[in-house]
């Protein structure tokens, strides 16, 4: 097996090496990567619906979308990403506990004692340290997880939070854990740098394992991956699936009611009531912003057209 140390922490890149590696190699692979503060949904998931839109805005979280199903997940410096990539013969081979293990027996040789939670987590004492979830391309499998070593918990609390009822639509949808770090479960204290090298080592340790570094045709190729895909609007809030939106505010002691279509990312349909506009104001707005991407950029350009009174109460409304 081919064990790879990623050492570039830009999101996207992480992403489309592992899609890459997949589709590209033969040989079993096992990498370790981490990436910026980021929030990374499933493939199958409303982006919009997962996410703290306010809260990663104004902290300058990235958003991305990964190949594989499953739910939503944080990333930043405290986190330790895992990946194996393996031939299979059949799809009856493949189990989460095949990948787990391993990742279990590390944690063992640390005097820790991992648990599989029957939702494809891994717990310490109930609490939840990984998230995990696989992607089957041909006769390879992708299966990867986050390791909670010692990430801010408050962010992540809050990156995630989100008002229930806002957005429905028959994506895949989270389930909220409660979550500890790895680390304040440590006997002797480590950085998240020699965790990474020991969970390398472990590896390493095997005789069948050996370091693999990425060639230049092999960044170039990722980059590519990344700048057509992984990077782009259409894959990660785009490819959300169809669902409607309805939002009820008090601004400025006004009640302002909202209802959208979306589909592809797209507003479809939008409907706007309540006290805040004048039933003129609502209308225009409502039929400036169809067609438009359901984002802040296109939301706040549709209503800088109107001259519309803008404050960020308002604007945050519409998500």
């Amino acid at each position: 097996m081919r064990c790879i140390s990623l050492k570039n922490t830009d999101p996207f890149f992480c992403l489309a090496a592992e899609e890459y590696l997949l589709k590209n190699f033969d040989d079993d692979i096992f990498m370790l990567w981490q990436s910026e503060n980021t929030v990374v949904v499933g493939k199958h998931q409303n982006l919009l619906a997962e996410i703290n839109y306010r809260f990663v805005r104004e902290n300058h979280i990235k958003v991305a979308r990964r190949i594989s199903g499953g739910g939503t997940v944080f990333h930043d410096a405290g986190n330790v990403n895992f990946s194996f990539i393996k031939n299979v013969k059949s799809p009856a081979e493949i189990s989460f506990k095949q990948f787990t293990a391993p990742v279990v027996e590390t944690l063992g040789k640390l005097g820790i004692t991992a648990t599989t939670s029957g939702r494809n987590d891994l717990l310490i004492n109930g609490l939840k340290i990984s998230g995990n979830a696989e992607h089957v391309y041909k006769n390879r499998v992708l299966h990867h997880g986050t390791l909670l070593f010692n990430s801010d918990l408050e962010n992540l609390g809050q990156a995630i939070k989100v008002v229930p009822g806002k957005y429905e639509s028959k994506a895949v949808q989270s389930n909220r854990s409660p979550v500890a770090n790895i680390s304040q479960f440590l006997k002797t204290k480590m950085s998240t740098a020699e965790f990474i090298q020991f969970m390398l080592n472990v590896q390493l340790e095997k005789t069948e394992n050996s370091i693999y570094e990425l060639t230049k045709t092999d960044i170039q190729k990722i980059e590519k991956l990344r700048s057509e895909k992984f990077i782009t609007w259409e894959w990660n809030w785009g490819y959300s699936p169809k669902y409607s939106f309805k939002n009820e505010v008090e601004i400025d002691g006004k009640v302002l009611k909202i209802e959208m279509l979306v589909e592809k990312g797209r507003i479809e349909k939008c409907t706007i009531s309540g006290e805040y506009f004048s039933n003129k104001t609502a209308n225009e707005i409502a039929l400036q912003i169809q067609n438009k991407r359901h984002s802040l950029h296109d939301i706040n350009g549709s209503l800088r057209d109107l001259r519309v009174s803008i404050s960020e109460s308002l604007v945050y409304s519409f998500f």
